[in-house]
């Protein structure tokens, strides 16, 4: 049985492990970073937010995402009853990056991990990790198992679980809690996007809204496909019987602004569906470890936001490590947990004032306020730490306050 030591084990090479990976190894970490699946390997999560273009560049991954060419997003457009809300993210509160991009995660993901080992960087595939035993000083022992079922362990000081659905070491340590959102379920795919209009209307994402619970995204790639997907309630969901693809078919024909495009694409692989999808957990670190990512928390796909927490988790989590291999003083609870809390409030705000329809009413609200849009859009940016911005310091009462407003406006008028 084959026995290593390092400074910091990462469960993981998406976005977030690869962020981590980066930082700590340009800062004099060994690094190992073990991942379950052979890459390519597909995985939700497609559109991007602005945000996290500030973490790869950061780390020196920037470039080699750029020489791919992915779709640019530059905003994004929301659909309802004829009504359009669309977002630009040049025209946002915050100072930051304007666009970011849609991207077939399979190979996006790819991009990262090969550039991470172009840097140094020992990234093991199809390696799964079955047991962590942690010592009282934090450092801990993890067994892995590759294909062949040969066990090895790993020795290091810290591990960073960037797992995302995987959710390693939430499973190992019964870290696992309800999510305070609301159930909702999910069918999507990708298609070969044969009726794509030109321009902007063919590569911007929209998300149609169907009802108050229920809506329909369309990312269009750089490569030609699209992905498309239903998010519903459960009550929506039960209505369709069949496989995913017939399920996912119907589905489609209740959006009037996409069922023509969409009538003859055929999936490039069966619909995926998932049940109850918002999770969360007890804490997002412990002695030894931290949590990053969709491993820590996954909210909702509305605003895509996986992405971006995943990068900003990773990057802060991989300075901390750094700070304390240093010898230096790292208030975790401060300096890690509470400001990613920050930004996951602000976000789960956004998502549970979306299905009480509040959101929705400052989105499709007619005339617009140019300043309040803005305040949105840099949030929907996934600049969520920003308190010069009302929409992230009161979030948690703002939303309601000009729902509330627009509502007595609208009783006026009648």
């Amino acid at each position: 049985m084959n026995d290593e030591s390092v400074d910091v084990l990462i469960i993981g090479a998406g976005p977030s492990g690869c962020v981590a990976a980066a930082y700590l190894t340009a800062h004099g970490c060994d690094v190992k970073v073990v991942e379950k699946n052979k890459f390519p390997r597909f995985v939700i999560g497609e559109s991007l937010l602005p945000r996290c273009m500030d973490h790869f560049e950061e780390v020196g991954l920037l470039d080699c995402l750029k020489a791919e060419g992915f779709e640019v997003k530059s905003g994004a457009r929301f659909l309802r009853d004829g009504v359009v809300c669309d977002f630009d993210f040049s025209e946002k509160h915050t100072e930051g990056w304007d666009w970011t991009w849609q991207v077939p995660r399979a190979d996006f993901d790819s991009v990262l991990a090969k550039e991470v080992i172009k840097k140094g960087v020992d990234v093991a595939f199809e390696h799964e990790v079955v047991d962590v035993d942690f010592n009282d000083d934090g450092s801990s022992v993890t067994t892995i198992k590759n294909l062949a079922g040969e066990i090895s362990t790993v020795r290091a000081k810290y591990i960073i679980d960037s797992s995302g659905y995987g959710r390693v070491l939430p499973r190992l340590l019964d870290l696992e809690k309800p999510s305070e959102l609301g159930d909702q379920s999910s069918v999507f795919a990708h298609v070969k996007d044969v009726n794509r209009p030109e321009g902007v209307e063919g590569t911007q994402i929209t998300f149609d809204v169907l009802s108050l619970r229920t809506w329909l995204w369309v990312i269009p790639f750089s490569n030609g496909d699209t992905s498309i997907g239903i998010v519903g309630s459960h009550e929506f969901m039960e209505l369709f019987q069949g496989n995913t693809s017939e399920k996912l078919t119907e589905m489609i024909k209740h959006s009037a602004y996409y069922r023509d495009r969409f009538k003859d694409a055929e999936f490039k692989f069966n619909p995926i569906e998932i049940k109850n999808y918002s999770k969360s957990v007890k804490q997002l670190y412990g002695k030894g470890y931290v949590l990053t990512g969709n491993s820590a928390e996954f909210l909702d796909p509305v605003f895509s936001s996986g992405v971006t927490f995943a990068t900003e988790s990773g990057l802060l989590a991989a300075k901390l490590i750094t700070k304390e291999l240093a010898g230096k003083a790292v208030d975790w609870e401060v300096d890690y947990s509470d400001y990613i809390k920050k930004g996951v409030n602000v976000f789960s705000t956004y998502v549970k004032e979306w299905y009480t329809g509040n959101l929705q009413k400052l989105f499709f609200h007619r005339p617009e306020n140019p300043s309040i849009k803005k305040q949105i859009c840099a949030v929907l940016a996934g600049y969520v730490w920003d308190e010069t911005n009302p929409f992230v310091k009161n979030h948690h009462r703002l939303v309601k306050t000009v729902a509330h407003v627009i509502d007595m406006e609208s009783k006026k008028g009648e």
